[in-house]
């Protein structure tokens, strides 16, 4: 997990949660080789084995869509708010109305813009509809999101 202190960019501004990435994922990786293992060589009890692979997979697939989805539900519409806020003086009316135009993944990119670069990436990003991963590589000065899921 990186520090608040690291200058966050590009290259390094995804997040890893280290009890799940870390711990609980390769521990669940670990169990499900060694449930294929003896299944492979346990050919009276490969049913069993079967069975248990599966319900291992769909709790560490439950797990990790969970975790998503309630953390990325609630922090997508916080960002969505903060954006609203803070284009509030950066944005004529007018520039306002065509914020109705961007899409969700497109108000994360701008995100990380600092506001003298925001109303130019807004206007580029309507004008070429630009995905997110092209927003955030024009990005010149990137400003950290530090305090995300």
């Amino acid at each position: 997990m990186e520090s608040k202190n690291q200058k966050q960019s590009y290259n390094n501004h995804v997040r890893w949660y280290p009890p799940h990435h870390f711990i609980f994922y390769p521990l669940m990786s670990a169990l499900i080789v060694f449930l294929a293992i003896r299944a492979y060589n346990n050919v009276e009890q490969r049913e069993i084995y079967l069975v248990l692979i599966a319900l291992a997979v769909m709790l560490t697939a439950s797990s990790f869509m969970t975790r998503q989805h309630y953390a990325l539900t609630l922090q997508n519409r916080i960002i969505k708010l903060e954006f609203q806020v803070r284009i509030q003086n950066l944005v004529d009316a007018e520039a306002k109305n065509s914020l109705e135009k961007l899409k969700d993944s497109q108000i994360f990119a701008l995100r990380f813009a600092p506001d003298s670069e925001l109303k130019s990436l807004i206007e580029k990003t309507i004008e070429n509809n630009w995905e997110a991963k092209e927003i955030k590589k024009n990005i010149g000065v990137w400003c950290g999101d530090y305090d995300r899921v």
